[in-house]
């Protein structure tokens, strides 16, 4: 809170001082001008003196005017003034393009979480639904399989099947939900939910092995060595 309000504070005499750099270049003040004094200029943008003070050392630094005891603040350069103006403009399109990416990330993180939590949400309804419509199938792909190397869209398990392979594992990890992309490996264990029909032909087309009428729908029969 004492954070934002620090940038707050900040970004106000900025302001001010962005402010009368623009009235400089526009001539409302004019080279050699004397400007209101500090009390003046805190009643006039309704602050505190101190944030003027560091208004008009901001344009002092910058060459744009020069204030001096008993005088009172003085316009000196409406080229300082403009060179600025530009400075500050590139900048804060820097800053809105960061404040905009920023926004922006938060956004997808909250997006991904969200997926995340769907996600899971419908695999653990798959799994319940699975096991009460459905068989949960253990399918290993030979050495020898007519799909190495392919990938899953390639192999169109959905389309040819009717089976879905929810996960696969491999080298002792699950790859859940695997994307349409993913190439079948020597080894690969597939996680298949379908009827016993299904999964048989799910068998057929990674081991390239006709299923003899007796043997459909035994279950261990598709993960055999």
């Amino acid at each position: 809170m004492q954070g934002q309000r620090h940038q707050a504070y900040l970004a106000r005499y900025i302001t001010i001082a962005v402010d009368i750099a623009t009235r400089i270049v526009r001539g409302e003040y004019r080279i050699g001008q004397k400007i209101f004094g500090r009390s003046t200029l805190a009643g006039k943008y309704n602050v505190s003196p101190e944030t003027i003070r560091r208004a008009l050392t901001l344009l002092q630094e910058r060459g744009i005017v020069d204030v001096m005891p008993g005088v009172g603040v003085v316009v000196k350069s409406d080229r300082a003034a403009r060179e600025y103006l530009a400075d500050y403009n590139q900048k804060k399109v820097l800053l809105d393009i960061q404040e905009r990416l920023t926004k922006l990330l938060r956004e997808r993180e909250q997006l991904n979480t969200e997926i995340d939590q769907l996600t899971n949400q419908l695999l653990d309804y798959t799994f319940k639904m699975a096991g009460r419509l459905q068989k949960l199938e253990e399918i290993s792909v030979p050495p020898d399989s007519p799909l190495l190397g392919k990938t899953l869209a390639e192999a169109d398990f959905r389309a040819r099947t009717g089976a879905t392979i929810l996960s696969i594992y491999r080298n002792g990890h699950e790859m859940v939900s695997p994307e349409a992309k993913t190439t079948l490996q020597a080894g690969d264990v597939l996680m298949v939910v379908g009827t016993h029909e299904a999964a048989g032909m799910v068998y057929q087309l990674v081991t390239g092995e006709e299923i003899a009428p007796e043997h459909v729908g035994q279950e261990d029969y598709y993960h055999q060595p």
